[in-house]
């Protein structure tokens, strides 16, 4: 048996008749709302103003003496030297957060060591030329990505030590110069005596392999010639000789080719290699930009106002609640 009571249809109607008339009492708590919210501000128009424009003064004499440089300087290290250069970096960085100008100044070379607030470096991704011509860096990503985010790979610090080329950031809180600041930096990152060492022996040797490669190559011009030269002459006897594209004279042309592109890639090096920690390009000078930064002479006067209303708003609670307290105790 059903135990349930079928609800009365005057009730029902006087339900749906009370719907209109509790959306009109919502709308006229928000009209009363806002009507007090004004009435507030009216009541204290003279504070309200005063933290306006105190805000906007203190917002814009902010705005305008902060002042935060973004700079940068792509290096390329050059004779396996870039775990030398990010330790370097970090070591600056330490004697940075320190407060260490003596270091900065004595050792390194920077004029306004108080102007560096922060330095560090970090790569820049070229996953092409990670694995131009380079099939086992190739086959290294593909089987690294086979278990994890080849997006997360290609940051790994393993893998992207390996990149060319690497951004040093530095900010500064006034602007700055490349005599003051970046050839200090780049004269302290190369002064190494062992890779100093490394990179006069370097040049030596890339030297000698230039000149050898161009000794081959003319070599094998030399081989090629001389083919062609018998071969006019064979023509020319009438004689007929069979000849087959896979002997060593193909081998001869890759080799060629090869060698060519390999004497281009040093030619390149040559420019590299007067330094271990080459400069590539400098951007200096650029204003640091964020939410706040330059826009506190709107976000103060803005925090002042809300924080005021949030007090009075407390206070008024905190009354309220007081006075139920004692009334409850009476």
């Amino acid at each position: 048996m059903s135990t349930k009571v079928p609800q009365n249809k005057e009730d029902q109607e006087i339900d749906l008749l009370q719907i209109p008339q509790k959306i009109s009492d919502f709308f006229g708590s928000v009209s009363t709302s806002i009507f007090k919210g004004i009435q507030f501000f009216v009541r204290n128009k003279v504070l309200v103003l005063a933290l306006i424009l105190v805000g906007f003064g203190m917002g814009w004499y902010l705005d305008s003496n902060k002042k935060i440089f973004d700079n940068q300087i792509i290096v390329t290290p050059n004779f396996e030297s870039v775990d030398y250069l990010y330790s370097k970096i970090d070591l600056l960085q330490s004697k940075i957060a320190y407060g260490d100008t003596l270091f900065l100044k004595n050792v390194v070379g920077i004029k306004k060591p108080k102007a560096i607030k922060k330095i560090a470096i970090k790569p820049i991704a070229d996953v092409y030329g990670f694995v131009e011509n380079k099939e086992q860096n190739f086959e290294l990503l593909k089987l690294i990505a086979e278990d994890g985010d080849i997006n997360k790979v290609l940051i790994d610090n393993v893998t992207s030590k390996n990149y060319t080329y690497h951004t040093i950031s530095f900010t500064t809180n006034e602007l700055t110069d490349e005599e003051n600041v970046v050839q200090p930096i780049l004269n302290y990152l190369n002064n190494s005596k062992y890779f100093s060492t490394v990179q006069k022996i370097g040049l030596k040797n890339l030297d000698q392999e230039i000149a050898q490669n161009d000794t081959i190559i003319k070599q094998i011009n030399d081989v090629l010639a001389s083919f062609t030269s018998n071969k006019k002459s064979v023509q020319k006897d009438g004689k007929l000789v069979y000849y087959n594209e896979n002997t060593q004279l193909n081998d001869l042309i890759k080799t060629k080719q090869y060698l060519i592109g390999e004497q281009g890639k040093n030619r390149v090096k040559l420019v590299r290699y007067d330094k271990t920690i080459k400069q590539i390009n400098t951007v200096l000078n650029l204003k640091k930009t964020n939410f706040i930064s330059g826009n506190l002479s709107l976000i103060l006067p803005l925090l002042f106002v809300l924080l005021f209303v949030a007090s009075h708003s407390f206070l008024a609670f905190y009354k309220k609640q007081s006075l139920i307290t004692e009334s409850k105790k009476e």
